[in-house]
């Protein structure tokens, strides 16, 4: 009896340590494999896009433009301190769950769809879901084709090592409509094929048809207004490591807490000042929630100072007064009707 008693004892001991300062879950924290990787190569390696407008495209220095990228640049300035402290590496579809899961890459951020079989067979752990969209077709407006089931016996462009092509085979065999699949390597050969006139219809994405529709001829192609699938694209990374997990999901959490609190990238430096214990939470002034997680007390400040909030990165690269044109729809916050959502920081 007097064993158990002292057992517990120490089990109590042990969990108020764990919680206290200096503890295991508590300020600062030691860092895990990843992490010490990304400090002592001081540069995060992230995906990169081969060219998908509003997503991730390279511009003429090179530098990956878009909302995955910012991604990445928010993490690496959470990390590092500096959002330019970013190598890109140019994945295919097929190449981002080898690259994630042999170390090449810390993190992908690269329109990746979050799915049971990528999760729990490829060893992959997804954060939030930065992008909620569904996968629908384009076609030329003098086909005459208006709805998705008219597309029986058409041929359909499609990219390997996507969502894509397994959910147009499942889409077509669950209406019973006969389609030609025409599968390209990159969604850059599978929209030259599109452009070249080599299958009637091109299935992706629906944001990034909007996207590619910018640079095809004005009022000659149309998106249907079919919808095919869920695909919530989500950053991940590999399993094993949760604080390197943490650090990536409470990333992104606090770009979302940003826009719900107000702050932007150019107001962070007076709401440091802000009485509001949330805020002062998020940007380190009260709390040890970087620490905790083996970072700056000032990690969320230096990401939301390096990119802007959520609400600033859509419309920069996908919003109404973009080149994209998209209304934010459920890629809103959870408080203006969209599905936006991050627990409380505390």
């Amino acid at each position: 009896m007097q064993l158990l008693r002292n057992t517990g004892v120490v089990a109590a001991l042990a969990m108020l340590c764990a919680f206290a300062p200096g503890g295991a879950f508590g300020q600062g924290a030691q860092p895990g494999p990843t992490l010490s990787a990304v400090r002592g190569k001081n540069m995060l390696d992230c995906s990169a896009n081969q060219g998908s407008p509003g997503f991730g495209v390279p511009d003429s220095r090179g530098e990956q433009r878009g909302l995955d990228p910012d991604i990445c640049r928010a993490i690496a300035a959470a990390v590092l301190g500096d959002a330019n402290r970013v190598r890109w590496h140019v994945l295919t579809s097929q190449a981002r769950i080898p690259a994630l899961q042999s170390g090449q890459v810390d993190v992908v951020a690269r329109t990746f769809t979050w799915t049971h079989s990528r999760e729990v067979n490829a060893g992959l752990q997804f954060g939030p879901t930065v992008f909620y969209d569904g996968q629908g077709f384009i076609v030329r407006r003098a086909l005459g084709i208006t709805r998705a089931a008219q597309l029986d016996g058409a041929t359909v462009c499609a990219t390997a090592g996507s969502t894509n092509e397994l959910n147009l085979a499942d889409w077509a065999r669950t209406n019973n409509i006969r389609v030609q699949p025409l599968v390209f390597e990159s969604n850059e050969d599978t929209r030259k094929a599109y452009t070249a006139g080599r299958c009637d219809a091109y299935t992706l994405d629906a944001s990034q048809l909007a996207a590619f529709r910018t640079s095809l001829p004005a009022g000659e192609h149309i998106i249907l207004p079919d919808i095919i699938s869920k695909e919530p694209l989500t950053p991940a990374v590999r399993k094993g490591d949760p604080q390197w997990f943490d650090i990536m999901r409470w990333t992104i959490y606090a770009l979302f807490l940003a826009e719900e609190l107000g702050i932007t990238q150019a107001n962070v430096d007076q709401m440091l000042q802000s009485p509001n214990p949330e805020i002062r939470r998020l940007l380190g002034e009260a709390g040890d929630t970087g620490p905790a997680m083996g970072l700056d007390r000032r990690w969320a400040y230096n990401a939301i100072k390096a990119v802007g909030n959520y609400g600033e990165i859509f419309e920069r690269h996908l919003g109404t007064n973009s080149p994209i044109g998209l209304e934010r729809g459920l890629n809103n916050l959870w408080n203006r009707g969209g599905l936006i959502y991050a627990p409380p920081m505390r």
